[in-house]
Parts: C-alpha cells; sequence; structure tokens
C-alpha cells in the first residue's frame, strides 16, 4: 500500500516537472521594472483577480470574447526576489486582515 502510494506521488511530481519545462516568459518591456511595493498591491489584489480571472474564463466559454480582458497580477519582469518577497507579505496582509475579526 505504501509503494502504491509512493509511486503515484513520484508519477505526479514527474508530470508537475513536465509540464513545468514547458513554460515560457513573456518578452520584456522597455519600462521600469515592479519591485517590493507593487509586489506588495499585486499580493493584496490577487484574490480579487482570481475572481476575476474566473470570471472571464466562464464568459470566454459561452462565447463572450470581446468585453472582458485577461487579468495578469504578477508582474514580468520584475526586481526577483524583492518583489516575490512584497507580493507573499502582500498575500500575508490580506489574509491577516480577513482573519482579524475571527475569535475562537
Amino acid at each position: 500500500m505504501k509503494s502504491k502510494k509512493f509511486s503515484i506521488w513520484i508519477g505526479m511530481v514527474a508530470v508537475c516537472l513536465v509540464l513545468a519545462a514547458c513554460a515560457t516568459q513573456p518578452t520584456a518591456s522597455t519600462g521600469s521594472v515592479p519591485g517590493i511595493l507593487l509586489g506588495f498591491v499585486h499580493g493584496m489584489i490577487s484574490p480579487f483577480a482570481l475572481v476575476g480571472e474566473l470570471f472571464v474564463h466562464f464568459a470566454d466559454m459561452f462565447g463572450f470574447h470581446e468585453p472582458f480582458p485577461r487579468f495578469r497580477v504578477y508582474a514580468y519582469p520584475n526586481t526577483g526576489v524583492w518583489y516575490d518577497f512584497g507580493f507573499v507579505l502582500g498575500v500575508i496582509g490580506l489574509s491577516g486582515l480577513t482573519n482579524r475579526g475571527v475569535r475562537k
């Protein structure tokens, strides 16, 4: 039983690695690159952008293509680690704000 679960886990990891190997990045723009502050803002709005992207996806399925732009919250190119750090802080900050009123 344990070896079957391990085999399934290894297979899932292999599939993820193969799919990740096919990923490409968009070409870099000539403007200034976002840093920690914009990463924080993007982290804060990421749940709302997810809802918007799901809305666009389902609207696209039903043939409504024109009026809905695609949402991309994670900026590329960016400053690297500092943008990532700001993004994670934004997501954590948003979760802290939403859990603020919860008491046990």
